[in-house]
């Protein structure tokens, strides 16, 4: 007998997997599947072990059988056969004094439908309608957030990959800061890389046709997973980069506000070991724990927060001692601004164009959301808190680009007399008055 898997069923399995997957935050959504596939095995082997051990009737009799959704005694002709709703649904508790039922036709063959399919009602199996209704639209409102954060990544890449090339091909813009500037893009560019490539793998992966046994075994096994696993390091690895080199941009914007003197060199140096070997020295123990201790799908569930803590205390601790430099440099640009106040107007101005420049640049928001885990959060609350991370998180790098490259007086003279010069250099490209 071939093992050829049920359409409806386990379509139903995907969706829900899926649902959670789009949304690219730790869920437990493959869990639910892995864990349905592992007692779905269980079922089918009991049965396989029923059907061996137990006498045949006499007579004339539908045989009985697995049809891969539930397990099927011998039929007498003419009679509906009915058995418990099976044991591996998820929704199991919910429906487990409903029955399916299958009939044995009076020539002792099992009633088929569309003349190869079994017939079975297992409508008392289902899940009630509104749980379906809910997920669906808990799977819609996911699908959105995964739209608003592809778009986002993909913009920042495009805008990051822009001010990488602006930083390294104009001569006269290359110097410390804008070597910190460049790095700190560089780590953005490559979250975002991660992000869509996790999510391409995990498209791909959950796309797959599967129509028998083998399938869901290559469906979930761990080899299957690598790819996703290698991106999800990736990722988690870049998102300490960023806290740690928007650390860098903090540390030595202070050094220049209180007009330090410091070798460039010597602390450049220093600078690339905090924002690039910081992340390794906490990923490998979280890569680690994780292969050790919780060896499932794509590394993205927290069954035991110790784990999680492996990358979340670092990044809290990066935020706080932002928070605290950003705080001393505003008591500083305040101060300046006060010895060469010119007008209140222009002062308030300056003053917020200083402040909205520094916010994006050190991250403040997470500290907000740091303790506001996907696990410790449910209903409206979860889904607000996930809105506002994706979408910080995604268009971060976008505007990080934007102020410190593109919207840079430096970068933007730079950049003008580039032009000129080109217009100069080939007037048959340039409208004569």
């Amino acid at each position: 007998m071939r093992d050829t898997l049920g359409s409806g069923n386990w379509q139903s399995l995907i969706h829900l997997a899926w649902m959670c997957l789009v949304s690219s935050v730790p869920s437990g959504g493959a869990r639910v599947l892995e864990k349905t596939f592992e007692e779905w095995m269980r079922y089918r082997d009991e049965c396989l072990r029923r059907m061996a051990s137990e006498p045949y009737p006499a007579g004339l009799f539908c045989n009985r059988t697995f049809d891969m959704y539930a397990c099927w005694p011998d039929g007498s002709p003419g009679t509906a056969v009915n058995v418990s709703c099976p044991f591996y649904l998820p929704w199991f508790e919910k429906v487990k004094d409903g029955l399916v039922s299958r009939r044995c036709g009076a020539d002792g063959q099992w009633v088929t439908e569309n003349s190869s399919q079994p017939w079975r009602d297992y409508s008392q199996c289902e899940e009630e309608m509104e749980s379906t209704s809910e997920e669906e639209g808990a799977r819609r409102l996911m699908v959105s957030f995964k739209v608003l954060y592809t778009v986002g990544y993909s913009l920042s890449l495009l805008t990051l990959i822009s001010a990488l090339l602006v930083l390294t091909v104009f001569r006269k813009l290359r110097c410390t800061r804008n070597y910190i500037h460049a790095n700190l893009f560089a780590s953005f560019g490559l979250r975002a890389t991660s992000v869509m490539v996790k999510d391409a793998l995990l498209e791909r992966r959950w796309g797959m046709e599967v129509l028998e046994v083998a399938d869901w075994e290559a469906l979930l096994s761990h080899e299957a997973a690598l790819g996703c696993r290698a991106a999800q390091v990736l990722m988690q690895y870049c998102i300490l980069a960023n806290h740690y080199w928007f650390l860098v941009e903090a540390v030595y914007l202070y050094k220049l506000l209180i007009g330090a003197v410091f070798s460039e060199k010597n602390y450049y140096r220093l600078y690339l070991y905090l924002g690039w070997g910081t992340p390794v020295v906490f990923v490998v123990p979280w890569m680690t724990a994780k292969y050790l201790k919780e060896n499932a799908e794509c590394w993205a569930l927290n069954e035991n927060m110790a784990y999680w803590w492996i990358i979340r205390i670092p990044i809290l601790l990066a935020s706080l001692i932002n928070l605290l430099i950003f705080m001393r440099i505003l008591k500083v640009i305040l101060a300046k601004l006060r010895a060469n106040q010119k007008g209140y107007t222009d002062y308030k101005l300056r003053l917020a164009k200083a402040t909205l420049t520094l916010i994006p640049l050190f991250g403040i928001h997470e500290v907000v959301f740091i303790f506001a885990t996907d696990e410790q959060t449910t209903g409206t609350l979860r889904y607000i808190k996930v809105f506002f991370t994706l979408f910080l998180n995604s268009f971060q790098g976008f505007l990080v680009a934007v102020l410190y490259c593109f919207a840079n007086k430096e970068v933007k003279s730079e950049m003008r007399k580039k032009w000129q010069l080109w217009k100069l250099d080939h007037p048959v490209f340039c409208c004569t008055q």
